[in-house]
């Protein structure tokens, strides 16, 4: 673990370079680390599972930011409503995050109002069995790509941002993609006709160079069917609302909730994961799936 603590470690002494107050996932031992934190309760779920906190810089772990955190105990959100000041404590391991010690400060209602651009419009998701519609993305070699490019090809493909820290969030979906690509190019009778995607929503800081980078120590030096690339505004405002992908920006902030696709080899839908729940074999046996379709 030690050498994935310093490669994000370099990652963010050069994203920092790049622009001020750039974070990169977490990683590191098995231990339970805290940070002390406070923000703006932007939204919370019906069930009191995830509290979307605008929050401040939080020392020694991330800049300033939007997220959806994991909450602990609900109850703990007993009395606090979007718009109000809270005090937090960010608890991080290897897997995961929650937080708890959740103490109200004041009320904000000029923050709840504040001006926001949400890539998510309410519109008839994408079914499987329907065709993905085109989209051009910028490669990590700094060329342009097309979902058609994959034809005849098991498409999978997820979105994030190297920025993203915690680790039950983007890195979770790569490492699921590191280990998903293992199990199909270890297997004697896997199918030969696949290809991974990782597509980041922040193109203006995942240039090219940090896409590779960022891509290189999931594919342990090995770009074998797994590429990494960037969606321009107007290709993800257009795929957003199909595949129930939402990203919303504040300034520099980024909040997201988590959506990777399988499309066969006719580039229509053959399955979805919502969320961080799946796994490896999962995302494997679909592509396994997917790659036995057909094409005319």
């Amino acid at each position: 673990m030690n050498q994935l603590f310093f490669f994000f470690a370099l990652l963010l002494f050069a994203a920092a370079g790049c622009k001020p107050g750039a974070a990169a996932p977490v990683a590191g031992d098995q231990a339970v680390k805290s940070y002390d934190a406070r923000g703006i309760v932007r939204e919370i779920a019906s069930d009191g599972s995830k509290a979307t906190i605008h929050h401040g810089a939080i020392s020694n772990f991330m800049p300033e930011m939007t997220m959806a955190f994991t909450v602990k105990d609900t109850n703990e959100l007993d009395g606090i409503s979007p718009g109000d000041e809270i005090t937090f404590t960010l608890k991080v391991d290897e897997s995961g995050h929650w937080i708890e010690d959740i103490r109200f400060v004041a009320h904000h209602i000029s923050e709840v109002t504040s001006n926001v651009f949400v890539f998510h419009v309410r519109t008839a998701e994408l079914k499987p069995g329907d065709p993905m519609p085109d989209g051009e993305l910028t490669a990590e070699d700094g060329g342009k790509i097309h979902f058609s490019d994959f034809r005849g090809r098991a498409l999978a493909f997820t979105f994030f941002f190297t920025r993203c820290p915690l680790p039950d969030y983007c890195p979770r979906m790569s490492k699921n993609f590191a280990d998903a690509r293992k199990l199909l190019l270890s297997a004697p009778d896997g199918p030969a006709n696949w290809q991974f995607l990782c597509i980041s929503f922040d193109p203006g800081f995942d240039t090219p160079e940090m896409l590779s980078s960022y891509g290189n120590y999931f594919r342990e030096g090995s770009t074998d069917r797994w590429l990494f690339a960037a969606a321009s505004t107007n290709t993800l405002a257009g795929l957003s609302p199909q595949l129930d992908l939402m990203v919303l920006r504040d300034g520099a902030n980024i909040t997201h909730n988590l959506r990777t696709v399988v499309l066969d080899t006719n580039g229509k839908i053959f399955r979805q994961f919502d969320s961080n729940e799946w796994t490896p074999q999962e995302l494997a046996d679909a592509i396994r799936d997917a790659a036995k379709i057909p094409t005319p």
